[in-house]
């Protein structure tokens, strides 16, 4: 299987300093600010594991969907991360349109739960004590 690499450095003091994080594929700067107040340019882990999440969900399900003769049209995958008190990842809700013609919503529901516990970044984010996912088949 494949290695994915990425680095993150970061230059001063928690409040005042900055950083980067980059990928083979990106490029992202993130502040105190864009982490912890919602403002400041940038990005944070926290968004970076949403994107990783949905991302993840998208395609473990469409593989569960296409294993199952019903290939997918579109997945899309919305992703909130909650950064609660400690500070710790305390929530993640993702937001899953999909539209998958001839499906029935029982076999897109056990398709839906079998990928929220087992795509493996819901695996590697099962320390996560609060992990919901909204589904909705779109025409």
């Amino acid at each position: 299987m494949a290695i994915s690499k990425a680095s993150a450095t970061w230059n001063g003091t928690l409040k005042e300093g900055n950083g980067g994080v980059k990928g083979t594929g990106f490029e992202a700067a993130f502040t105190f600010g864009s982490r912890f107040e919602g403002n400041g340019k940038g990005t944070n882990p926290e968004e970076l594991i949403g994107a990783a999440h949905a991302g993840c969900f998208s395609m473990f399900l469409a593989a569960q969907l296409t294993e199952a003769g019903k290939p997918p049209t579109s997945i899309q995958t919305a992703a909130a991360v909650t950064l609660g008190a400690g500070p710790t990842v305390t929530k993640i809700e993702l937001t899953v349109e999909a539209v998958v013609p001839g499906i029935d919503q029982a076999l897109f529901d056990e398709k839906v739960a079998f990928t929220k516990a087992n795509c493996p970044i819901s695996k590697a984010l099962a320390a996560v004590p609060d992990v919901s996912v909204k589904a909705t088949l779109k025409g």
